[in-house]
Protein backbone atom coordinates (compact mmCIF):
# COMPACT_ATOMS: atom_id res chain seq x y z
CA UNK A 1 0.00 0.00 0.00
CA UNK A 2 2.76 2.46 0.92
CA UNK A 3 4.54 1.71 -2.35
CA UNK A 4 1.40 2.53 -4.30
CA UNK A 5 0.93 5.76 -2.32
CA UNK A 6 4.55 6.72 -2.95
CA UNK A 7 4.13 6.12 -6.69
CA UNK A 8 0.93 8.17 -6.69
CA UNK A 9 2.67 11.04 -4.90
CA UNK A 10 5.60 10.95 -7.34
CA UNK A 11 3.24 11.10 -10.29
CA UNK A 12 1.25 13.94 -8.70
CA UNK A 13 4.45 15.95 -8.17
CA UNK A 14 5.57 15.32 -11.73
CA UNK A 15 2.24 16.23 -13.28
CA UNK A 16 1.56 19.37 -11.23
CA UNK A 17 3.51 22.58 -11.46
CA UNK A 18 3.51 26.24 -12.35
CA UNK A 19 4.58 25.33 -15.89
CA UNK A 20 1.67 23.61 -17.57
CA UNK A 21 2.95 20.42 -19.17
CA UNK A 22 0.41 17.89 -20.53
CA UNK A 23 0.43 14.51 -18.82
CA UNK A 24 1.31 12.91 -22.16
CA UNK A 25 4.49 15.00 -22.39
CA UNK A 26 5.46 14.17 -18.80
CA UNK A 27 5.19 10.46 -19.58
CA UNK A 28 7.29 10.97 -22.72
CA UNK A 29 9.99 12.58 -20.60
CA UNK A 30 9.97 9.61 -18.22
CA UNK A 31 10.41 7.11 -21.05
CA UNK A 32 13.12 9.20 -22.71
CA UNK A 33 11.04 10.38 -25.67
CA UNK A 34 10.61 14.08 -24.84
CA UNK A 35 9.77 16.29 -27.79
CA UNK A 36 10.74 19.55 -26.08
CA UNK A 37 14.02 19.88 -24.12
CA UNK A 38 12.40 22.40 -21.79
CA UNK A 39 9.92 19.76 -20.61
CA UNK A 40 12.74 17.36 -19.84
CA UNK A 41 14.55 20.00 -17.77
CA UNK A 42 11.44 20.92 -15.79
CA UNK A 43 10.40 17.33 -15.05
CA UNK A 44 13.80 15.71 -14.41
CA UNK A 45 15.82 18.62 -13.00
CA UNK A 46 13.18 20.32 -10.85
CA UNK A 47 10.05 18.26 -10.18
CA UNK A 48 11.60 14.80 -9.76
CA UNK A 49 14.42 15.85 -7.37
CA UNK A 50 11.90 17.75 -5.26
CA UNK A 51 9.71 14.71 -4.63
CA UNK A 52 12.67 12.35 -4.20
CA UNK A 53 14.29 14.64 -1.61
CA UNK A 54 10.95 14.89 0.19
CA UNK A 55 10.57 11.11 0.35
CA UNK A 56 14.17 10.56 1.48
CA UNK A 57 14.24 13.36 4.05
CA UNK A 58 10.86 12.30 5.46
CA UNK A 59 12.05 8.72 5.92
CA UNK A 60 15.24 9.84 7.68
CA UNK A 61 13.41 12.26 9.98
CA UNK A 62 10.95 9.54 10.98
CA UNK A 63 13.72 7.01 11.65
CA UNK A 64 15.59 9.61 13.69
CA UNK A 65 12.41 10.28 15.67
CA UNK A 66 11.94 6.60 16.52
CA UNK A 67 15.55 6.26 17.66
CA UNK A 68 15.51 9.43 19.77
CA UNK A 69 12.25 8.36 21.42
CA UNK A 70 13.76 4.95 22.19
CA UNK A 71 16.87 6.46 23.78
CA UNK A 72 15.10 9.04 25.95
CA UNK A 73 12.06 6.76 26.50
CA UNK A 74 9.67 9.60 25.72
CA UNK A 75 7.07 9.55 22.88
CA UNK A 76 7.18 13.37 22.82
CA UNK A 77 10.79 13.40 21.65
CA UNK A 78 11.76 14.08 18.03
CA UNK A 79 14.94 15.06 16.14
CA UNK A 80 14.51 18.68 17.26
CA UNK A 81 14.94 17.43 20.83
CA UNK A 82 18.61 16.82 20.07
CA UNK A 83 19.14 20.42 18.94
CA UNK A 84 20.62 19.31 15.59
CA UNK A 85 18.29 21.60 13.62
CA UNK A 86 19.47 24.62 15.57
CA UNK A 87 23.08 23.53 15.07
CA UNK A 88 22.56 23.20 11.32
CA UNK A 89 20.93 26.64 11.09
CA UNK A 90 23.74 28.29 13.06
CA UNK A 91 26.38 26.69 10.84
CA UNK A 92 24.59 27.82 7.68
CA UNK A 93 24.20 31.38 8.91
CA UNK A 94 27.83 31.54 10.05
CA UNK A 95 28.98 30.26 6.65
CA UNK A 96 26.85 32.77 4.75
CA UNK A 97 28.07 35.64 6.93
CA UNK A 98 31.77 34.72 6.80
CA UNK A 99 31.88 33.44 3.19
CA UNK A 100 28.97 35.06 1.36
CA UNK A 101 28.30 33.75 -2.12
CA UNK A 102 29.81 30.31 -1.55
CA UNK A 103 27.56 27.30 -2.11
CA UNK A 104 28.62 25.42 1.01
CA UNK A 105 25.28 25.41 2.77
CA UNK A 106 24.77 21.62 2.52
CA UNK A 107 28.15 20.83 4.05
CA UNK A 108 27.70 23.53 6.68
CA UNK A 109 24.26 22.26 7.68
CA UNK A 110 25.40 18.65 7.91
CA UNK A 111 28.57 19.54 9.80
CA UNK A 112 26.73 21.80 12.23
CA UNK A 113 24.13 19.12 12.96
CA UNK A 114 26.74 16.40 13.52
CA UNK A 115 28.84 18.61 15.81
CA UNK A 116 25.73 19.46 17.79
CA UNK A 117 24.95 15.76 18.19
CA UNK A 118 28.50 15.10 19.42
CA UNK A 119 28.25 17.96 21.89
CA UNK A 120 24.90 16.63 23.09
CA UNK A 121 26.39 13.21 23.77
CA UNK A 122 29.23 14.74 25.79
CA UNK A 123 27.06 17.13 27.82
CA UNK A 124 23.80 15.22 28.08
CA UNK A 125 24.70 11.95 29.75
CA UNK A 126 21.67 10.91 31.76
CA UNK A 127 19.56 13.86 30.62
CA UNK A 128 19.65 13.86 26.83
CA UNK A 129 16.25 15.46 26.32
CA UNK A 130 16.89 18.37 28.67
CA UNK A 131 20.41 18.91 27.36
CA UNK A 132 19.14 18.86 23.78
CA UNK A 133 16.46 21.47 24.43
CA UNK A 134 18.89 23.76 26.25
CA UNK A 135 21.56 23.29 23.58
CA UNK A 136 19.04 24.07 20.85
CA UNK A 137 17.99 27.26 22.64
CA UNK A 138 21.59 28.45 22.96
CA UNK A 139 22.35 27.72 19.31
CA UNK A 140 19.14 29.43 18.17
CA UNK A 141 20.18 32.50 20.15
CA UNK A 142 23.53 32.44 18.35
CA UNK A 143 21.73 32.31 15.00
CA UNK A 144 19.57 35.29 15.95
CA UNK A 145 22.66 37.25 17.01
CA UNK A 146 24.41 36.60 13.70
CA UNK A 147 21.32 37.67 11.74
CA UNK A 148 21.19 40.90 13.73
CA UNK A 149 24.83 41.57 12.91
CA UNK A 150 24.35 40.73 9.21
CA UNK A 151 20.80 40.36 7.89
CA UNK A 152 21.89 39.68 4.28
CA UNK A 153 21.44 35.87 4.43
CA UNK A 154 18.08 36.00 6.22
CA UNK A 155 16.07 34.95 3.15
CA UNK A 156 18.29 31.93 2.50
CA UNK A 157 18.42 30.79 6.11
CA UNK A 158 14.63 30.72 6.35
CA UNK A 159 14.74 27.41 4.50
CA UNK A 160 16.87 25.89 7.21
CA UNK A 161 14.81 27.33 10.05
CA UNK A 162 11.38 26.30 8.71
CA UNK A 163 12.09 23.67 6.10
CA UNK A 164 11.42 23.86 2.37
CA UNK A 165 11.67 21.65 -0.69
CA UNK A 166 11.52 24.51 -3.17
CA UNK A 167 14.22 24.58 -5.83
CA UNK A 168 15.62 21.15 -5.05
CA UNK A 169 18.07 19.90 -7.69
CA UNK A 170 19.50 16.53 -8.74
CA UNK A 171 22.58 17.44 -6.69
CA UNK A 172 20.47 17.58 -3.51
CA UNK A 173 19.12 14.10 -4.19
CA UNK A 174 22.58 12.70 -5.01
CA UNK A 175 23.86 13.97 -1.67
CA UNK A 176 20.89 12.54 0.23
CA UNK A 177 20.22 9.05 -1.15
CA UNK A 178 23.41 7.38 0.15
CA UNK A 179 22.40 8.35 3.69
CA UNK A 180 18.97 6.81 3.18
CA UNK A 181 20.51 3.59 1.89
CA UNK A 182 22.95 3.35 4.81
CA UNK A 183 21.07 4.73 7.82
CA UNK A 184 17.64 3.11 7.45
CA UNK A 185 19.15 -0.43 7.37
CA UNK A 186 21.51 0.59 10.21
CA UNK A 187 18.49 1.55 12.32
CA UNK A 188 16.80 -1.76 11.49
CA UNK A 189 19.91 -3.63 12.67
CA UNK A 190 19.53 -1.93 16.07
CA UNK A 191 15.85 -2.86 16.39
CA UNK A 192 16.20 -6.08 18.41
CA UNK A 193 18.51 -4.47 20.95
CA UNK A 194 16.17 -1.49 21.24
CA UNK A 195 13.36 -3.90 22.13
CA UNK A 196 15.50 -5.26 24.94
CA UNK A 197 16.60 -1.77 26.01
CA UNK A 198 12.94 -0.78 26.32
CA UNK A 199 12.64 -3.21 29.25
CA UNK A 200 15.01 -1.03 31.30
CA UNK A 201 18.76 -0.81 31.72
CA UNK A 202 19.01 -3.47 34.44
CA UNK A 203 16.93 -6.13 32.63
CA UNK A 204 18.72 -5.25 29.38
CA UNK A 205 22.11 -5.75 31.02
CA UNK A 206 20.94 -9.12 32.29
CA UNK A 207 20.11 -10.07 28.71
CA UNK A 208 23.53 -8.98 27.45
CA UNK A 209 22.69 -5.49 26.15
CA UNK A 210 24.89 -2.80 27.67
CA UNK A 211 23.17 0.58 27.81
CA UNK A 212 26.07 2.98 27.22
CA UNK A 213 27.40 1.53 23.93
CA UNK A 214 23.86 1.05 22.62
CA UNK A 215 22.80 4.61 23.45
CA UNK A 216 25.94 5.97 21.79
CA UNK A 217 25.35 3.93 18.63
CA UNK A 218 21.63 4.75 18.44
CA UNK A 219 22.30 8.44 19.02
CA UNK A 220 24.96 8.42 16.28
CA UNK A 221 22.53 6.94 13.75
CA UNK A 222 19.70 9.25 14.87
CA UNK A 223 21.83 12.40 14.62
CA UNK A 224 23.30 11.37 11.26
CA UNK A 225 19.79 10.71 9.88
CA UNK A 226 18.48 14.04 11.14
CA UNK A 227 21.58 15.85 9.89
CA UNK A 228 21.26 14.43 6.37
CA UNK A 229 17.55 15.24 6.23
CA UNK A 230 17.97 18.76 7.59
CA UNK A 231 20.87 19.49 5.23
CA UNK A 232 18.64 18.53 2.29
CA UNK A 233 15.27 19.93 3.37
CA UNK A 234 15.84 22.22 6.34
CA UNK A 235 14.63 21.77 9.92
CA UNK A 236 11.20 20.39 9.04
CA UNK A 237 9.20 20.08 12.24
CA UNK A 238 7.04 17.26 13.59
CA UNK A 239 7.69 14.59 10.92
CA UNK A 240 9.89 12.77 13.42
CA UNK A 241 7.07 12.97 15.97
CA UNK A 242 3.96 12.30 13.89
CA UNK A 243 5.22 9.37 11.77
CA UNK A 244 6.42 7.22 14.73
CA UNK A 245 3.24 8.04 16.69
CA UNK A 246 0.98 6.90 13.84
CA UNK A 247 3.21 3.86 13.24
CA UNK A 248 2.84 2.78 16.89
CA UNK A 249 -0.92 3.00 16.57
CA UNK A 250 -0.76 0.77 13.47
CA UNK A 251 1.86 -1.85 14.37
CA UNK A 252 2.69 -1.48 18.07
CA UNK A 253 6.05 -0.94 19.72
CA UNK A 254 8.19 -3.69 18.19
CA UNK A 255 11.10 -1.73 16.71
CA UNK A 256 11.73 -4.42 14.09
CA UNK A 257 8.49 -3.34 12.43
CA UNK A 258 8.11 0.15 13.90
CA UNK A 259 11.25 1.56 12.27
CA UNK A 260 10.32 0.38 8.78
CA UNK A 261 6.70 1.55 9.03
CA UNK A 262 7.78 4.91 10.49
CA UNK A 263 10.23 5.43 7.62
CA UNK A 264 7.49 4.76 5.07
CA UNK A 265 5.00 7.03 6.84
CA UNK A 266 7.58 9.80 7.24
CA UNK A 267 8.39 9.70 3.53
CA UNK A 268 4.71 9.83 2.59
CA UNK A 269 3.90 12.54 5.15
CA UNK A 270 6.61 14.96 4.04
CA UNK A 271 5.90 14.41 0.35
CA UNK A 272 2.16 14.89 0.85
CA UNK A 273 2.74 18.00 2.96
CA UNK A 274 4.97 19.41 0.23
CA UNK A 275 2.26 18.75 -2.35
CA UNK A 276 -0.18 20.73 -0.19
CA UNK A 277 2.37 23.51 0.38
CA UNK A 278 3.12 23.73 -3.33
CA UNK A 279 -0.55 23.91 -4.27
CA UNK A 280 -1.11 26.99 -2.07
CA UNK A 281 2.26 28.65 -2.48
CA UNK A 282 2.57 32.12 -3.97
CA UNK A 283 5.51 34.26 -4.97
CA UNK A 284 6.30 36.72 -2.22
CA UNK A 285 7.70 40.03 -3.58
CA UNK A 286 11.23 40.71 -2.43
CA UNK A 287 11.84 37.13 -1.24
CA UNK A 288 14.11 34.68 -3.01
CA UNK A 289 12.31 31.96 -5.02
CA UNK A 290 13.82 29.25 -2.82
CA UNK A 291 11.86 30.49 0.20
CA UNK A 292 8.83 31.95 -1.52
CA UNK A 293 5.29 30.92 -0.78
CA UNK A 294 4.31 28.38 1.86
CA UNK A 295 7.27 26.27 3.09
CA UNK A 296 6.60 22.61 3.75
CA UNK A 297 7.68 23.06 7.37
CA UNK A 298 4.65 25.27 7.97
CA UNK A 299 2.32 22.52 6.72
CA UNK A 300 3.96 19.80 8.83
CA UNK A 301 3.71 22.09 11.86
CA UNK A 302 -0.04 22.46 11.28
CA UNK A 303 -0.31 18.67 11.07
CA UNK A 304 1.98 17.98 14.02
CA UNK A 305 0.59 20.46 16.53
CA UNK A 306 -2.68 18.55 17.14
CA UNK A 307 -0.74 15.29 17.42
CA UNK A 308 1.58 16.85 20.00
CA UNK A 309 -1.39 18.12 22.01
CA UNK A 310 -2.99 14.66 21.97
CA UNK A 311 0.26 13.05 23.13
CA UNK A 312 0.63 15.55 25.96
CA UNK A 313 -2.95 14.89 27.06
CA UNK A 314 -2.33 11.17 26.91
CA UNK A 315 0.84 11.48 28.99
CA UNK A 316 -0.94 13.71 31.52
CA UNK A 317 -4.00 11.40 31.78
CA UNK A 318 -2.80 7.85 31.19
Amino acid sequence: MSVLLAVALVLAHLLLGRSEIPARDVLRVLVGDAEQPAHRIIVLDYRLPRVLVGLGAGALLAVSGVLVQAVVRNPLAEPATTGVGAGAALAVVATLVVWPGHAWTYAAAFGGAVLTGALLFVLGRGALALAGVLLGAVLAAGTSLLLVVDSAPIATVLRWLVGSLNARTPSDWMQLWPWVVVLVPAALLLASRLNVFALGEVPAAGLGVRAAPLVATVLLVAVAAAAAAIAAAGAVAFVGLVAPHVARLLVGGDHRVLIAVSAALGALLLSLADLVAFSISVQVPGVAPDVSGVPVGAVTALIGAPVLVSLIRKESHP
